[in-house]
């Protein structure tokens, strides 16, 4: 695919009297102005969170819901295998050949 701007593709697509679409220019800047706001954005959240203090209530708060993240993980991971014994029929954790 070459390499070539948006204005000549559409030029070839759609001609040159082809209309522009309704607030075309309107959407763009919003589209900008929000990319912006995003790029600021993920750029602030990351200095804040290295420079603020959390109390002891956050910092447990924020253990026990990886805590729970994690538990609910592992009984996914064990329905999982459950499943999977039950659609093979026998214990898979063991290997298929013995020597």
């Amino acid at each position: 695919m070459h390499n070539e701007s948006i204005d000549t593709l559409l030029l070839r697509h759609y001609g040159s009297a082809a209309p522009v679409p309704k607030l075309l220019e309107e959407r763009l800047v919003a589209a900008v102005r929000a990319e912006a706001r995003e790029i600021q954005h993920r750029q602030i959240v990351p200095n804040r969170v290295r420079t603020r203090q959390i109390s002891r209530r956050q910092l447990i708060r924020f253990v026990a819901l990886g805590s729970a993240g994690a538990g609910v993980l592992s009984i996914g991971l064990e329905g999982l295998r459950n499943m999977e014994r039950g659609l093979l029929g026998g214990d898979t954790s063991q290997p298929a050949m013995s020597s």
